[in-house]
């Protein structure tokens, strides 16, 4: 949905994807210099200055506009039943860059967020993933061994973060694309939620 609200807003739908990788390299940035910049304010002030490099017209009302949709974008059509599959196999927790109210409103939509135990945020820990850091927040929130969770996660920067922290780490490649030869490989790979195979990991 992130595309038709840039192109309701009068810019190219295609500036969606440079915007959201955009956020995601000031953000490991910030981590790499020592810092951590919230993922919100981070989105907001790339996003109106985007939207004014392009000559869209009423930047702040834009701004609004792609941020709201942001906050409200709905799941994956397998994470229902790939998150009512895994719940009796494993304690669900989510780790995001974002803020913990925007994980709690999407799967609270999704009628899911019952099955998770806690919702965590980078922005209670030292650090953005993949800064081993916050991989370390996780496991101490949860009291449990990093070598004991178990990161599934779309972002291969983010199974590759996880690996070196010591996690086991399991891939979602819902588009079917190759996986990069210079990150660390995950245990497991699989095209969606309801297919993950966790008893080859958990035993």
């Amino acid at each position: 949905p992130l595309g038709p609200a840039f192109a309701a807003a009068g810019a190219p739908e295609h500036l969606a994807t440079t915007w959201f990788a955009g956020i995601l390299r000031d953000g490991f940035a910030a981590t790499a210099a020592g810092g951590s910049t919230a993922f919100a304010d981070i989105a907001r002030d790339s996003l109106s200055r985007l939207l004014a490099e392009d000559g869209v017209p009423s930047v702040a009302a834009a701004v609004e506009s792609i941020m709201g949709t942001l906050t409200t974008l709905e799941v994956h059509p397998d994470v229902v039943p790939g998150i009512e599959a895994l719940h009796p196999a494993a304690e669900l927790v989510t780790l995001s860059n974002g803020a913990t109210t925007v994980a709690d409103t999407l799967l609270t939509g999704a009628g899911i967020r019952q099955r998770f135990s806690r919702l965590l945020s980078v922005e209670d820990a030292p650090a953005w993933k993949p800064a081993r850091a916050a991989y370390e927040y996780a496991a101490a929130r949860c009291g449990t061994a990093l070598e004991r969770m178990l990161l599934v996660a779309v972002h291969p920067w983010d199974v590759h973060g996880a690996r070196a922290a010591g996690m086991r780490t399991a891939w979602l490649n819902r588009s079917g694309t190759r996986y990069p030869a210079y990150f660390a490989r995950p245990d497991l790979e699989a095209p969606d939620l309801p297919s993950l195979d966790l008893a080859s990991v958990l035993g």
